[in-house]
């Protein structure tokens, strides 16, 4: 087993430790953020073949506890909180006439939905981080690494234009307006909304569990739900896989979108800016950031790490 050098060990200990002590001081230490660290420090230094492994998911740990971090200055303190406005554009631009009223697609489906809908939905939407990440450990299993790399880093900057826009422009989800009204109201907790009639039908509490973590519901503009996806499906295509992977992943990703609607958890305007956020992060990154030297000499630095 070759053992990590002498500065690398380094790095690590003092990453690790400054992680435990910020996540203390500002959030306090969870059993996933245990979780994590341990998965990491274990590939880590288990041997240099789950060492490069370790390295490679960075930029997925770098997202999941970014996240987590928007927790210490909420959106909602940067600019005010958008409610009545996007329920009335959603409204006006795609709502649907049923019985003299307009509804807004969430409500229509909110009255009109189906068990099978219901079970589909959740198996969607349990593949929004998973499916891109499982892909990119595939690329990296077969050799395809400086393709993995790709991904893994336009992932992450999506998610950091998908985060500024949450800033940018604080929102509710449909489901919020339905059970607060118009009126925000802060520290909300998460809420499952639509995607309890996945647990309802299951008889389990994934959902349940999985939104009562949520880091602010505030953040529904852009749908990164909806953006995600594409990045595997956008890969797929440039590796040209076989066509039945490339349309499996494709009914996941128009799956999720659907689902982001039926569910009650972001409105069509939302799924359009989220799948405008994940098109305008690839462009950036494979015509603009690739293409910059310095970011290009850390982009190879980076592939000959884990290659």
């Amino acid at each position: 087993m070759a053992f990590p050098t002498k500065k690398e060990f380094i790095i690590v200990a003092c990453g690790t430790l400054l992680f435990f002590i910020l996540t203390g001081l500002f959030i306090g230490i969870r059993v996933d953020h245990v979780a994590l660290i341990g998965l990491f420090l274990a590939l880590f230094f288990a041997s240099g073949p789950t060492r490069k492994l370790a390295i490679a998911l960075i930029p997925f740990m770098v997202f999941g506890i970014s996240y987590d971090w928007m927790r210490v200055f909420p959106n909602y303190e940067v600019n005010p909180i958008d409610v009545k406005g996007l329920y009335e554009t959603e409204k006006a631009l795609f709502g649907i006439p049923v019985n003299g009223q307009i509804l807004t697609p969430n409500e229509y489906f909110a009255l009109h939905n189906w068990k099978v809908m219901d079970f589909l939905s959740g198996i969607f939407y349990l593949c929004w981080v998973p499916v891109p990440m499982l892909f990119g450990v595939w690329l990296y299993i077969k050799g395809e690494r400086e393709l993995y790399l790709r991904l893994a880093l336009v992932f992450l900057f999506v998610n950091f234009i998908g985060f500024a826009g949450y800033y940018i422009h604080p929102a509710a989800p449909p489901w919020y307006v339905m059970m607060h009204g118009f009126e925000p109201i802060l520290n909300t907790p998460g809420e499952t909304a639509g995607l309890a009639r996945f647990d309802a039908v299951t008889g389990l509490n994934i959902f349940g569990s999985i939104y009562s973590r949520n880091a602010n519901v505030f953040a529904a503009v852009p749908s990164l739900h909806s953006a995600y996806m594409i990045m595997p499906v956008y890969y797929a295509v440039v590796r040209k896989s076989n066509p039945l992977l490339v349309i499996l992943l494709s009914v996941i990703l128009v799956g999720i979108w659907f689902t982001a609607v039926y569910t009650a958890h972001h409105y069509v305007i939302d799924v359009l800016l989220g799948i405008l956020c994940a098109l305008l992060g690839l462009f950036i990154f494979e015509k603009g950031l690739l293409r910059i030297p310095g970011f290009r000499r850390f982009f190879d630095t980076y592939y000959r790490y884990i290659r």
